[in-house]
């Protein structure tokens, strides 16, 4: 039997449209894997080394759904999804029933519904804090992670990557009339959210391009990082363009400077 994970790079070819449909110029979708053809062959790897200790889980189960075969999710006729659902337009809470009823909506919602209607599964989706959504499927406590999540070579030790259904960017957040630019902050006090490739590279060394730990604080989300800044208790605020806008639109006095502080590929793992 397969573990879901070795289904997502296949399905994923057939619901990566959605991303496009719902991303309004904030980062491109794609259904070209070159840019991601390494994850593809490491997943592989990956897949092959802890295809036994799958099939040994407990909590896992046997599904069946036509063209894919047999393959195990942690329950059975489910799909379960864990994200963090303030990393708006990817995935947020709804204030009604949510996108298929899902209680959530957004990019990354409606890619795990399909997925999930692909292989005759009801989806599941888990909301937690964006580190515990990693470590959840590393732990067989969920099928897969959508969270607006970006590829690393760190990650891809540990989580199965499927190939990029997206390319996103990273930008900073700033007040209007700030000091601050892309050339200084290093000298500046940066927020990021706990977890994420920004705050892994922000807060890497000088010699490694960041800008030392000293310099940059964590903070469980987005719109938590943003509200420090608007308080005056950091300077900037690292995080993906696409929340960046929505943060941006709701907090008068924010703006985002130019350029891109890093393009990166989103991925399902």
């Amino acid at each position: 039997m397969k573990k879901i994970a070795s289904l997502l790079a296949a399905v994923m070819l057939l619901t990566a449209t959605l991303a496009g449909c719902g991303n309004s110029g904030s980062g491109s979708s794609t259904t070209d894997t070159s840019s991601a053809s390494s994850t593809a062959s490491q997943s592989s790897a990956a897949e092959d080394s802890s295809a036994a200790e799958g099939e040994t889980s407990s909590e896992a189960s046997a599904t069946e759904a036509g063209d894919y075969g047999e393959f195990t999710t942690i329950e059975e006729g489910k799909l379960i999804m864990a994200t963090n659902a303030q990393f708006p337009p990817y995935e947020l809470v709804s204030d009604g029933e949510g996108f298929n009823g899902t209680g959530f909506e957004g990019i990354d919602v409606e890619i795990a519904s399909a997925i999930a209607d692909k292989l005759g599964l009801e989806l599941q989706i888990d909301d937690m804090d964006f580190d515990s959504a990693l470590v959840a499927v590393q732990n067989d406590a969920a099928d897969v992670v959508l969270a607006g999540l970006s590829y690393s070579e760190e990650r891809d030790e540990v989580l199965d990557f499927t190939d990029s259904y997206a390319t996103g960017v990273q930008v900073v957040i700033v007040k209007e009339g700030s000091d601050v630019t892309m050339d200084n902050l290093g000298e500046k006090m940066i927020g990021t959210q706990r977890g994420t490739t920004g705050y892994i590279y922000a807060s890497d060394t000088p010699e490694n391009g960041g800008y030392g730990e000293d310099h940059v604080s964590a903070y469980d989300n987005g719109a938590t990082a943003v509200q420090a800044l608007v308080n005056g208790q950091i300077d900037a605020v690292i995080i993906d363009e696409a929340p960046a806008k929505e943060f941006v639109a709701a907090n008068e006095g924010l703006t985002i400077l130019p350029g891109n502080w890093v393009e990166e590929q989103y991925c399902a793992a």
